[in-house]
């Protein structure tokens, strides 16, 4: 089955399908903001280090087409602001995909990754009929764990040196949703202030073990 590419929006943010001709201002964003998404980006432990912008979004395509990936932009008032991969899509008795994404700085705060985060899963669940949605999350990445916190996916364990990021091999938090946990939309569940507090706590064992402080998760 091969998934199509969906355009999908809500207020001034949106998600659309990944072009090659984005390969310009993708770079541009990317290097400008180095700071920003460095400790997060995973590497090629076997690699030189270059990355082929054009060559990467081809890759992508090519997922696409071959039905086991969704490549796409995340925008704010029609301005490039990040990308949203959704990847490893299996159908049949696994039915599952992966999600990864990043944010421009400059975009930091105004809810661009929760809401495209929770427009595509809403998508994958409802118009691909898959059942399970991943996301994995370096443990010291406040940002990102706010992203699950905000849309209450479930935690489910802690995976050792789980993916290459920034050079190293980099333990991660991993946390999901199933289609039978929602009985609504997760973009309607998190704007309507549904979301269970305690719907992503992780365990105090994982924290020390991941060598996180102890925290009690804000108000949303």
């Amino acid at each position: 089955m091969v998934a199509p590419l969906p355009t999908l929006e809500h207020g001034r943010i949106g998600l659309r399908p990944i072009k090659v001709r984005d390969a310009k201002v993708l770079e541009r964003e990317l290097l400008g903001n180095r700071s920003w998404l460095r400790a997060w980006e995973a590497s090629n432990p076997y690699g030189n280090g270059h990355f082929d912008v054009r060559g990467s979004i081809r890759s992508l395509l090519a997922q696409s087409r071959q039905g086991t990936g969704l490549p796409l932009v995340m925008q704010y008032d029609g301005e490039f602001a990040g990308q949203l991969n959704v990847s490893g899509i299996t159908y049949g008795s696994v039915s599952s995909a992966t999600l990864g994404y990043w944010v421009a700085e400059r975009f930091a705060g105004r809810d661009v990754t929760p809401t495209g985060v929770a427009l595509i899963t809403d998508y994958c669940f409802e118009r691909l009929g898959l059942h399970r949605m991943e996301i994995c999350i370096r443990p010291s990445n406040g940002a990102s764990l706010r992203v699950v916190e905000k849309l209450g996916f479930r935690y489910e364990g802690l995976r050792r040196r789980y993916i290459h990021i920034n050079g190293d091999w980099a333990d991660h938090f991993c946390f999901a949703l199933v289609r039978e946990e929602l009985n609504e939309p997760i973009l309607s569940r998190w704007l309507s202030h549904r979301v269970a507090p305690d719907a992503c706590a992780i365990p105090d064992a994982d924290r020390r073990a991941a060598g996180m402080p102890m925290r009690t998760y804000p108000n949303r």
